[in-house]
């Protein structure tokens, strides 16, 4: 499928009131096992992508280039409508025009713009500070106005909740809608109360709720967010939280005995994983085109 089309399937996905749940993406072998699982949409995490493709924190380290080459190399292997964080658009609207055109362009059918102060952080971390709000609303306008494609997604994150109270984060998203954002995504509300007053605060209006294990965030059934009114529920942290238990475990093993027999991690199968990297289409290609080869 096309990303035009894509693209054009998930802005009509959103407008329904059933929930997306979206699963977060972080290097190309959760992208290619979330692909084939049927979901509307995957999530290309900001965290996960920093600390899979730079081994780092997500602070405001990653630039343009380190994430828009990214979001370029999932959109070539991924069938899925895919949403990308770009952070803080990457500085000024300048920047954001930029981000924006070059998100959409490397297939991206939507991003995720924050309106954090530079350097950014992890919306589940302490010290974030926000911009002043007319500075976002003047981005959020940029980015509508630099999207080629009307049904490339808008989502306006506010981060305010953590450091100026949930009042001022509903006043910002309020702001944000106004000038253009096609999703709303109020960061980090510590209560289901909180997240039940951003749903009443915003009715019939798509909204993000991110649900990281562990995060500041309660993480609720997909029918308790439906009912609240949210829209879309991202699962960031889900899948490099798995990876890294999974890793731990079997490394330790590994060190503990000096092999793995006998390990009881669960290995997804050789044969499983070779045919989803692609050796099936590399096997086909050398009996069409090899020369004395089997």
């Amino acid at each position: 499928m096309i990303t035009s089309d894509r693209r054009a399937r998930l802005a009509a996905r959103v407008r329904e009131p059933r929930l997306i749940s979206a699963p977060g993406i972080f290097e190309m072998i959760s992208a290619r096992i979330a692909d084939r699982m049927g979901f509307d949409c995957l999530y290309m995490t900001g965290y996960g992508v920093v600390a899979s493709y730079l081994g780092l924190p997500d602070a405001g380290i990653a630039t343009y280039t380190d994430m828009v080459n990214r979001v370029s190399q999932f959109a070539q292997v991924v069938n899925t409508a895919f949403i990308a964080d770009g952070d803080t658009g990457y500085g000024g609207l300048l920047n954001v025009q930029h981000t924006v055109r070059g998100y959409e362009a490397a297939g991206a059918c939507g991003i995720q713009l924050e309106d954090q102060e530079f350097p950014k952080k992890c919306g589940h971390m302490m010290g974030r500070r926000v911009i002043p709000v007319e500075d976002m609303v003047d981005k959020v306008r940029v980015a509508v106005e630099s999207r080629s494609d009307p049904n490339f997604l808008i989502i306006a994150r506010t981060d305010a909740r953590t450091s100026h109270g949930l009042d001022d984060a509903l006043r910002r998203a309020e702001r944000y809608l106004r000038a253009g954002a096609d999703v709303l995504f109020v960061e980090s509300p510590e209560s289901t109360d909180e997240m039940r007053a951003i749903g009443r605060a915003f009715p019939g209006v798509p909204l993000v709720a991110n649900m990281v294990e562990g995060g500041r965030t309660p993480v609720l059934s997909a029918a308790e967010l439906q009912d609240i009114g949210y829209r879309i529920a991202i699962f960031p942290a889900a899948g490099f939280l798995a990876t890294a238990a999974a890793l731990a475990a079997v490394y330790s093993d590994l060190k503990a005995s000096g092999s793995t027999v006998g390990s009881k991690v669960p290995l997804y199968p050789f044969p499983h994983m070779s045919e989803l990297m692609g050796f099936g289409e590399v096997a086909e290609f050398d009996r069409r085109h090899g020369r004395g080869t089997d």
